[in-house]
């Protein structure tokens, strides 16, 4: 889980730089106005690639983990719980833009989302997300150094 945390923090670090290369783009050609910015979405690529990784190590280690540590009675609990995990995430997720959408738009700003990405600031949203990140894999080794793990007997026949 911990291998999947420290990537997630290398795909918010890319895509806040692709979104400054972006903007650079908007600003040198003045595509302020246009629908569509002239960019390969290939570009994206790599983001989604490490993004994916990342949920690969971390989703399958916490499945691994709520499996192998839980009483033997509840193991099916358990993965249900590491399911709404996740689902709880996304709610988190959908809380964090509108306190970012909330906190950025006052006093009449357009803030960093705006309808129009062109006048936005969404590199600073992948930049905060990024330093939740590191926040976020802080908080897991603090409490992984911590856990006790159930001792697994293994019996050989």
């Amino acid at each position: 889980m911990g291998i999947g945390l420290f990537i997630s923090i290398f795909a918010m670090i890319s895509a806040a730089m692709l979104e400054v290369i972006r903007l650079k783009m908007v600003r040198r050609h003045d595509y302020y106005n246009y629908k569509y910015v002239p960019m390969s979405i290939f570009w994206q690529v790599p983001q989604y690639f490490l993004i994916g990784c990342a949920e690969v190590f971390t989703f399958i280690g916490q499945l691994e983990f709520f499996y192998e540590q839980a009483p033997d009675a509840m193991r099916s609990m358990c993965s249900a719980l590491s399911l709404t995990t996740n689902a709880l995430g996304n709610y988190l997720s959908s809380l964090l833009v509108t306190i970012v959408t909330a906190t950025s738009t006052r006093h009449g700003k357009l803030g960093w989302i705006p309808d129009n990405l062109n006048y936005g600031h969404l590199h600073y949203f992948f930049w905060l997300l990024a330093v939740l990140s590191v926040i976020n894999l802080g908080a897991f080794l603090l409490v992984a150094r911590w856990y006790t793990y159930k001792k697994v007997v293994v019996t050989l026949r």
